[in-house]
């Protein structure tokens, strides 16, 4: 019973904070006033994607998600102008911030079955490594994802080194290793299509990068400091 009383509460917390969320998502806000961590993160889970960021443990007032909000706004058109050959899109974090993903297609950075940067690849990532070093208040989590051709050791092992290089390149264009929260291989454990097609294999070989507030970010937007 008393289980019942706690996730009604919290449903009810869930539903009033969402409520709060929809006059604060102008200009890309997508928090309300003082949700915290723990609603912050709920919120996440509702709006988008809680696998980048860890829940900072700071409360977030609804100025402070506007600022972070416009911020990431300013972000997302740098990554697009930037990012050749790349998808870049709005997403949520762990803290019900507003961040930025990018993914890349691995067949335009890779040959087949390596984790070599070609080319015209770093040229396209030396290009946005200036959104970085630009931004420098924002974290990054790196992912690299496989088709699911051939055994889980090697994708696994390949999809790693694949995020590793895209990093590794970008930190030596300039962008700020400590920047980087998550370099991680995903091997073929998310797709995002169909692996029984060709067209589906191939959208699911791919790197992505996450870009989301930083506890930096979230003070100086507390503060009122963001720009």
């Amino acid at each position: 019973m008393k289980r019942n009383v706690k996730f009604m509460s919290l449903l009810m917390a869930v539903t009033l904070m969402l409520s709060a969320c929809g006059s604060a998502t102008k200009n890309g806000a997508l928090i309300g006033a003082g949700g915290g961590a723990l609603l912050g993160a709920i919120v996440g889970k509702v709006a988008g994607n809680t696998a980048v960021g860890a829940a900072v443990g700071t409360a977030v007032g609804t100025g402070a998600g506007v600022l972070i909000g416009k911020h990431m706004d300013k972000v997302k058109a740098e990554a697009e102008a930037a990012a050749q050959n790349a998808a870049v899109e709005s997403i949520t974090d762990a803290n019900g911030l507003k961040g930025v993903k990018v993914t890349f297609d691995s067949g335009i950075l890779f040959q087949t079955n390596k984790s070599a940067l070609n080319a015209t690849a770093q040229k396209n990532l030396k290009e946005f490594s200036e959104v970085l070093k630009n931004n420098t208040d924002l974290e990054l989590a790196v992912y690299g994802h496989t088709d699911n051709t051939g055994s889980a050791a090697v994708n696994e092992k390949l999809s790693l080194e694949r995020a590793q290089s895209v990093a590794n390149y970008l930190k030596s264009c300039g962008a700020s290793a400590k920047q980087f929260a998550t370099v991680e291989g995903k091997s073929f454990n998310e797709p995002v299509a169909d692996n029984s097609t060709a067209a589906g294999r191939a959208q699911n070989r791919r790197v992505e990068l996450y870009m989301y507030a930083s506890k930096e970010m979230i003070d100086q937007a507390n503060a009122g400091t963001l720009k």
